[in-house]
């Protein structure tokens, strides 16, 4: 055994002394390709959605009025769906979270990804807490977020339905 003792880092190999993981790595050609599909995607639908509105589209063609509504005068899981991810198109976000809050916070995740895939696609930068996220989450869990997400924003905008009707 040398003067240093056994576990000394003389011993060990360059990558073997340090435990910590980079936060960035170099992107892979495709995840960069990935990147640029996520960036075309969201981004062309939000230009859509905004250019839609200021040629007068009208979005009560493709999405009728609300049967629940209409039948018992409160709102369902999704009303206000429309309404919120257009006001966000328009960079009216918190009118967005005002009218339903689940809508306006699945845009901003949304708009959080397409920022990550952009800096993977344009500039390759892989951030290595991505490969641990997508380990360990599973679709189940995705659902469930996105129910609690409903959920939640319902509450929101059935307790203000009912505010307003008293």
């Amino acid at each position: 055994m040398s003067e240093r003792g056994f576990y000394s880092t003389v011993n060990m190999r360059e990558g073997q002394q340090d435990n910590k993981t980079k936060a960035v790595c170099r992107a892979s050609a495709r995840q960069r390709k990935v990147g640029v599909v996520i960036v075309c995607g969201v981004t062309g639908a939000f230009v859509g959605l905004w250019l839609l509105q200021r040629v007068g589209f009208d979005f009560g063609v493709l999405f009728p009025p609300c049967g629940l509504k209409m039948r018992t005068g409160l709102t369902c899981p999704t009303c206000g769906m429309t309404t919120a991810v257009l006001a966000f198109a328009r960079g009216e976000v918190l009118t967005a979270f005002y009218v339903q809050p689940a809508a306006a916070l699945l845009c901003s995740m949304l708009i959080v990804a397409t920022f990550f895939a952009f800096l993977i696609a344009a500039f390759g930068i892989y951030f290595n807490f991505l490969d641990r996220v997508f380990a360990r989450v599973r679709i189940v869990h995705v659902v469930v977020g996105l129910l609690v997400i409903l959920a939640a924003g319902w509450a929101v905008t059935l307790a203000r339905a009912l505010a307003a009707q008293t």
